[in-house]
């Protein structure tokens, strides 16, 4: 669907919740990703990654927390169990990513 929207060279942006081990293990129950699997799934599609930032990383989010990323605010589904321990955390550690569309990607 990607494709049919993004012209060739256009312009993909993603934010996702990241683990920050980086390895290719799929946890979909926890809520992060790797940032290898999320790129090298975006490549497959036809993208070139173009740039990345840490703008949204938060290093003190270890990624390992009972409800996955919901444990963290602003969910909190521990509710008052260790809530100031996840309130210091604060909210996920995040991947921010710019993909190009390559030119002639199949749609």
């Amino acid at each position: 669907v990607i494709h049919k929207i993004l012209k060739d060279d256009g312009i993909l942006g993603v934010v996702a919740h990241s683990k920050l081990d980086n390895n290719n293990r799929k946890d979909a129950q926890s809520g992060y990703l790797s940032k290898n699997l999320v790129v090298e799934t975006i490549k497959s599609y036809g993208f070139t990654l173009i740039a990345s930032s840490e703008i949204n990383a938060n290093k003190s989010d270890s990624g390992n927390h009972p409800k996955g990323v919901w444990t963290l605010p602003p969910v909190l589904r521990l509710g008052e169990k260790d809530r100031e321990k996840y309130i210091a955390i604060g909210e996920s550690n995040r991947m921010t990513l710019k993909f190009k569309k390559n030119l002639g990607a199949p749609n």
